[in-house]
């Protein structure tokens, strides 16, 4: 069974009668209503049903293997979590809320219709490091996923890099005009921030791909289980060394929490750019009408609201973050019913950055530089002022005293209402003797970009070096 879809497609219902809790012998008393809906949290994670099921057929067969279930025994299990996978996929399963979580709904469906093997099913485990090999399986499949669409936001990136990337365009400090750039070199600026999100998502999945299974509530058991067959049936490297941090350990969540974060700052700081781009006043970025809205009252209104509800969405998922490390920092050891609400906090981090990628992945491939009005405007700012200070360098002058020089004639062509290329050569040369005829070869943009030189500039030539590398890293 793949693990792959987290479709969630029954829906818990309300209480029914005979479904007596299989935990529940030490109590005399079933719980009100108002306490029977705190307590549940199916409305969650009844999305792990996939996860539950592959995760206890593994149990299962890990059990039979150590003669603690016959093979008939298993064979009944295996086919009976089968069918119960079937009827949630097609939204037939009653799911009642007294039964609190899916994986007890899972257990009692499998006890009412195989009997007495069923109720063996939970030999050796616990709900405790059930649910932590359960939400490990689920984040692993959603560290993956996001991985995938990740690299569809820089291959959007990349391909309007090699279509439009060799238009010179302003860099921006402080949102001042600073140097000019090929805006190739912008635009794979955003692909080496997701790339770094990707990394720090296959470095949490190291610490996610434990197996907790076998910990039992917090001490182990004293069955003769197999853990580590366990582990390899799941597909994990290694399983947890002490039961006590296995069955309260959520770091691996918290961790995910904060790549997603990352992720919807690095997507926010995205749109905020192409936000700004698209205005009239910048017209850098022509944005597709598919990803933005008009107004209800003012008819010639193209608004980015796309690119504003992504840069909305990363207020969500640092809130999640928040919300994780808050329910974690005073728990003492080991498991403690606090850590139902976890998946409220990871489910809503995943998903938002799922739908933010997807969307992000189609606005970039869709949108185009307005190469025209970016290139009518590129000698505004003095973005040569740098490489004229360079050119001094370059003819023996001390940085900080070029700095100073060009500053003056900056200034001075400020007031003339002039670029630099367009000072007379006279007052070049009045500001430092130094100059000569070659200086014409520095000045305006277009010149700036083709003398950048060092490994990682904003130049044509490591643009062409940059697309490579992405074009063989994201083939």
């Amino acid at each position: 069974m793949s693990l792959k879809s987290r479709k969630n497609p029954s829906k818990a219902t309300k209480a029914s009668s005979g479904s007596k809790k299989s935990w529940q012998g030490r109590l005399s008393a079933d719980a009100d209503a108002a306490t029977a809906e705190l307590v549940a949290s199916l409305d969650i994670d009844r999305a792990l049903w996939r996860y539950d099921i592959v995760g206890s057929i593994a149990h299962a067969r890990m059990l039979s293997e150590q003669k603690l279930l016959s093979r008939p025994e298993f064979k009944r299990i295996h086919d009976g979590l089968l069918k119960i996978a079937a009827d949630i996929e097609s939204g037939r399963l009653e799911m009642p809320i007294e039964l609190e979580d899916i994986h007890m709904v899972i257990e009692k469906a499998l006890t009412d219709r195989i009997g007495q093997a069923g109720a063996k099913l939970h030999t050796g485990r616990s709900r405790n490091d059930q649910v932590a090999v359960d939400l490990r399986l689920w984040a692993r499949d959603a560290v993956d996923g996001l991985i995938g669409k990740i690299a569809g936001v820089q291959r959007a990136l990349v391909t309007l890099a090699e279509a439009q990337g060799k238009v010179v365009m302003p860099a921006y400090t402080h949102l001042q005009r600073a140097q000019p750039i090929v805006a190739g070199h912008a635009l794979l600026a955003y692909a080496e921030m997701l790339q770094r999100d990707a990394d720090r998502l296959a470095d949490a999945r190291a610490r996610i791909n434990v197996c907790p299974l076998g910990c039992g509530a917090v001490a182990g058991t004293s069955l003769p289980i197999d853990r580590a067959r366990t582990a390899e049936l799941l597909g994990f490297p290694k399983f947890a060394r002490n039961s006590i941090d296995a069955t309260s350990d959520r770091d691996f969540l918290a961790e995910l929490c904060f790549c997603c974060a990352m992720l919807g700052v690095h997507l926010s700081r995205w749109a905020e750019d192409w936000i700004i781009y698209s205005s009239t006043e910048f017209a850098l970025i022509e944005l597709h009408d598919a990803y933005c809205t008009s107004s209800s009252m003012m008819p010639q209104k193209k608004n980015p609201d796309t690119l504003e509800l992504i840069r909305g969405k990363s207020a969500s998922v640092i809130g999640s973050l928040v919300g994780m490390l808050t329910l974690l920092k005073a728990l003492p050891l080991a498991y403690n019913r606090d850590l139902q609400d976890d998946k409220r906090f990871v489910f809503n981090s995943v998903t938002t950055m799922e739908q933010a990628l997807t969307v992000s992945a189609g606005l970039v491939a869709t949108s185009r530089l307005r190469e025209e009005k970016i290139s009518a405007g590129i000698d505004e700012g003095y973005l040569d002022a740098t490489s004229l200070a360079e050119y001094l360098v370059g003819k023996g002058v001390a940085f900080r005293q070029a700095h100073h020089i060009v500053g003056e004639l900056v200034s001075r062509a400020e007031r003339s209402g002039k670029t630099l290329s367009e000072l007379p050569m006279e007052i070049l040369r009045s500001a430092c003797g130094k100059i000569g005829a070659d200086v014409a070869g520095y000045l305006g943009a277009a010149n700036v970009v083709k003398r950048y030189a060092s490994d990682g500039a904003a130049g044509a030539g490591q643009l062409r070096k940059q697309l490579a590398y992405w074009k063989r890293k994201l083939a």
